[in-house]
């Protein structure tokens, strides 16, 4: 195209109207054909002038970033863009003309997406002439890779589990039981010496147990779980358990607002494990929570599938280790086996459901539970509405 229109300027003056009216239609196929092009990718591309004001941007890039308006043509891109984050990303890279490969933001705003940002310089002649912005939604690719690394870390986990679960508990069982016995005659005893090592046998009691319940926890992370799919209703079952805890979040200082949809579909859960799985949660929002706040517990139905949502206003996660808190053994508590999470993402795939969470350091953090809607609920969505003809 380039070298036609070379020609053509070389000719310019020889051109008749018919020349110059075919000239202009080529022009226009071909800018026609670029804009097709540019708008049916799925990435989002934007281009911007030496003083960075917008020249070009696909729909693409309208989808993936949040803009303040829709006519944003000849605006400062950190002018158009509606958060804050971004916006201070955008300001101080291009004003010091970095060039970023693969910048990765975590957007809110009903569903959380992660996208990756690459800014490029357009030189020509050996000076910057603008920008080329790439916009890529990873959010997938990121969720695919949280998936494989958690597969991969209960396969390792299984095939551990089978010697050294034993190896450690048998122990722990005979030091249980000679701590017993040893605190059986020392209580037929009186005096300030053995009051002093029966001190010291309640802490090394302590301790065995607190290391018989990571063994449990390890062995239930690691055996197939014998469960049993009956339809159930999961707000039942949500107002069962924060009754059950009413006393603990009372005397944790956290309120409990609920909003659980009315008439929502049935699900297959195993009730046992499943308030197993909210109670995990529960307990890791308390945890995040040491000073009080508030937990709210949502469901909703969203299509074919059932929503749960605990969202606390606790200390939250950060960015660096949001994709490791289901693996095993993570933890940033002082105390605690690091299973809690591993046995919430465990239960819920084995309820062909989906957990996944959106964060914000010193803001909270929620965990979204999704369960597929039996077949035969989904049947009956086809003809809701309809009326039968007589």
């Amino acid at each position: 195209m380039r070298k036609f229109l070379e020609k053509a300027l070389q000719k310019w003056e020889k051109l008749d109207r018919e020349s110059i009216r075919r000239l202009f239609a080529h022009i226009g196929a071909d800018n026609e054909l670029l804009e097709m092009v540019l708008h049916s990718m799925t990435d989002g591309v934007m281009v911007t002038d030496r003083d960075n004001n917008i020249l070009l941007f696909n729909k693409a890039s309208e989808r993936l970033i949040p803009l303040v308006a829709a006519d944003i043509m000849e605006k400062k891109i950190w002018e158009a863009l509606d958060d804050d984050e971004l916006a201070g990303f955008f300001r101080e890279k291009l004003t010091n003309q970095e060039t970023i490969r693969d910048k990765n933001f975590v957007l809110g705003g009903g569903i959380a997406r992660t996208i990756s940002i690459s800014i490029m310089p357009l030189v020509k002649e050996g000076k910057i002439q603008g920008n080329l912005i790439h916009i890529e939604d990873i959010t997938e690719k990121k969720l695919n890779q949280a998936r494989l690394r958690r597969a991969e870390s209960l396969a390792a986990l299984t095939t551990l589990a089978a010697g050294v679960a034993h190896e450690i508990k048998n122990p722990l069982g005979s030091i249980g039981i000679h701590l017993q016995l040893a605190q059986k005659e020392m209580n037929k005893k009186q005096t300030i010496k053995t009051k002093s090592i029966r001190h010291y046998l309640d802490v090394i009691n302590e301790e065995v147990d607190r290391l018989n319940r990571i063994v449990v926890d390890f062995l239930f992370a690691v055996r197939p779980m014998d469960m049993k799919l009956e339809e159930g209703d999961l707000n039942q079952l949500v107002r069962e358990l924060l009754d059950f805890l009413k006393f603990e979040l009372e005397q944790a200082h956290v309120k409990i607002e609920t909003e659980l949809a009315r008439n929502l579909p049935k699900i297959l859960m195993d009730d046992k494990y499943m308030k197993q799985a909210l109670l995990n949660l529960i307990k890791n929002s308390l945890s995040a929570m040491p000073k009080g706040g508030i937990l709210r517990i949502e469901t909703v139905r969203r299509g074919p599938d059932v929503v749960l949502r605990l969202i606390d206003n606790g200390c939250g996660i950060p960015d660096a280790i949001m994709d490791k808190i289901f693996e095993p053994y993570f933890t940033t508590k002082e105390f605690g086996s690091g299973l809690g999470l591993t046995l919430v993402y465990k239960i819920i795939k084995e309820h062909l459901g989906e957990v996944s969470l959106t964060s914000k350091q010193g803001e909270g953090t929620t965990f979204i539970l999704t369960f597929s809607i039996p077949q035969k609920e989904k049947r009956l969505l086809e003809y809701e509405g309809e009326e039968d003809e007589i």
